[in-house]
């Protein structure tokens, strides 16, 4: 079931991204500037790439809001790429601008290139990368930062920390194992952590498998660029029963718990404790040590395309990860208090 639903649009070098929001109520207001701040974060983090100084992210917002309120219609975010000056003939819509340049045909293993070229007949890779490429993440933190300021109004909060970068669990020695990876032409993924608090009991159902809470997460998080591993909670690997589920017990006529090892999450729905979601993100597959492959034209042996790319970036997937379960979550207050604009549906939540 949806209420806060969106769809997004645009390539890694086109003229921008734009995403189209359906389900806000009316009378919210939205600051742009938490949008930007969001944003930023997204463009930080040790180990990103060249693209990051060339693109300084702001969102501008084309409808649905009138002097800082939405209308109750769809809202629309667009995202200016700065590259796009470099790329306007490249990328051009016209028949008439056709052109070869920055065209490829060296498969990226670990990328969508191979997969994506059978399905959609393409041989020219450009095809297949501008879109599958992370630079469309940019447009889904700003839909996120909307969704994270409807959960704000609710006083629910979140934070993102990074647990380890490759092989490293010392954060004070991050930089330096990214340092090394960069040195050798190689790149680096790790495991990072999302945590959401005071979260209503009961978003979510049992009642079928697509509305499990824990379901939808699993796949907004497995569906992030480079994301393999999602877990929630405490990985039970190695507990037994007695050991692993959380406890509970009686304080001054209130249930608390001691542990938190199910994640926030029980059945499908949340149980009132912290959301915590982990997941892992692999090495970004394009490396400047290029890694063997196939010319899908040639049909010969060669080493991969190089195109610009970070040597680290879990820290801006982390950040990709609290817009995307705030997405989620966001749709789930809505479903459960919802209303036509934004004082019926806390008038709901008061009750």
């Amino acid at each position: 079931m949806e209420k806060f639903r969106f769809l997004t649009s645009g390539e890694s070098h086109g003229k921008g991204l734009t995403a189209i929001i359906e389900g806000i109520p009316a009378g919210f207001e939205i600051d742009i500037n938490e949008i930007n701040k969001d944003l930023q974060r997204r463009q930080s983090g040790y180990g990103r790439g060249g693209r990051m100084q060339i693109e300084k992210d702001n969102v501008e917002i084309l409808s649905g809001v009138r002097f800082g309120k939405t209308l109750g219609s769809p809202v629309t975010l667009f995202i200016e790429n700065k590259d796009f000056k470099n790329w306007e003939k490249i990328m051009s819509t016209k028949m008439e601008d056709f052109t070869e340049e920055k065209s490829f045909s060296k498969y990226r293993p670990g990328h969508a290139d191979f997969a994506g070229s059978e399905k959609y007949n393409q041989k020219d890779l450009r095809n297949i990368l501008e879109r599958s490429s992370a630079r469309k993440t940019a447009i889904e933190v700003a839909v996120g930062a909307v969704a994270k300021q409807i959960l704000n109004k609710f006083s629910i909060s979140c934070y993102s920390e990074i647990i380890q970068i490759g092989n490293c669990a010392d954060k004070k020695d991050f930089h330096s194992e990214i340092d090394k990876a960069k040195e050798f032409g190689d790149t680096l993924g790790g495991k990072f952590e999302v945590v959401f608090s005071n979260l209503p009991i009961g978003l979510g159902s049992f009642v079928h498998w697509d509305r499990k809470l824990d379901g939808r997460i699993a796949q907004a998080i497995m569906s992030i660029p480079a994301v393999k591993v999602v877990e929630i909670g405490e990985n039970p690997l190695g507990y037994k029963g007695s050991e692993y589920h959380d406890q509970m017990f009686l304080d001054n006529g209130k249930i608390v718990r001691k542990t938190n090892h199910a994640g926030g999450i029980e059945g499908g729905m949340t149980n009132g404790e912290n959301l915590v979601i982990k997941a892992v993100m692999k090495p970004i597959p394009t490396l400047k040590k290029p890694l063997n492959t196939v010319d899908c034209i040639k049909m010969q042996e060669t080493e991969a395309h190089f195109e610009r790319s970070d040597t680290c970036a879990v820290e801006a997937c982390a950040v990709v990860a609290e817009a995307r379960i705030a997405c989620v979550l966001a749709n789930e207050i809505l479903l459960k208090f919802g209303g036509d604009n934004f004082e019926e549906i806390i008038r709901n939540y008061q009750k």
